[in-house]
């Protein structure tokens, strides 16, 4: 008999070419596997290096859904949030347009009844008039009464009162709008006022 056999050289060959495409078809796949994963130039590991874990990764945290993408129309720019104002700590007084040129301070009483004044117009309760002893007809006095720190200003359009201690008659709606009505006589400072 014959020697042992003896591979053939086809059969080598066969061998070799199969590995070879093998190789090939493993390159090809780790190739594309890096394109496909956004072309990242790090080489591919070969089939030979140690098994990697195929965990599935979580998903990052998604936003809640907004109104506007949902389908709404988006704005162009953010609204701006409205800005707080502080108040100051003392409002500024509103700049009268009198300033005063006399002051005092004594009782006022008031008078309701229609009569003539010393002005010659005729007296009315509902007015914010006055009687004053000396001062001018038509001059403006701001009264203030102080128990309470209400004022009013008021007209003088006539004289008196003739009653010690008191300088100031004023009309019944003028009484009222500093709260005298009840008392009847209530103590008074009052400021005579020019036009500015």
């Amino acid at each position: 008999m014959g020697s042992p056999a003896q591979p053939r050289p086809r059969f080598r060959l066969r061998t070799i070419l199969i590995a070879s495409g093998v190789a090939v078809a493993v390159l090809a796949a780790g190739g594309w596997a890096a394109f496909a994963a956004g072309g990242d130039p790090k080489p591919v590991r070969s089939a030979q290096s140690a098994p990697q874990s195929f965990a599935p990764q979580a998903d990052p945290p998604r936003a809640t859904p907004t109104r506007a993408s949902r389908g709404g129309a988006r704005e162009a720019t953010p609204t701006p949030k409205p800005k707080t104002v502080r108040p100051s700590a003392k409002p500024k007084p509103a700049k009268s347009r009198f300033k005063v040129i006399g002051s005092g301070s004594c009782e006022a009483s008031y008078y309701w009844e229609s009569q003539p004044t010393a002005s010659g117009e005729r007296f009315d309760p509902s007015e914010l008039t006055a009687a004053h002893k000396t001062l001018p007809m038509g001059s403006k006095v701001r009264v203030t009464n102080k128990n309470n720190g209400k004022a009013v200003v008021v007209r003088i359009n006539d004289r008196g009162p003739y009653v010690g201690g008191r300088c100031l008659d004023l009309s019944k709606a003028a009484m009222a709008e500093v709260g005298g009505t009840g008392a009847g006589v209530i103590p008074v400072r009052y400021q005579v006022l020019a036009r500015r």
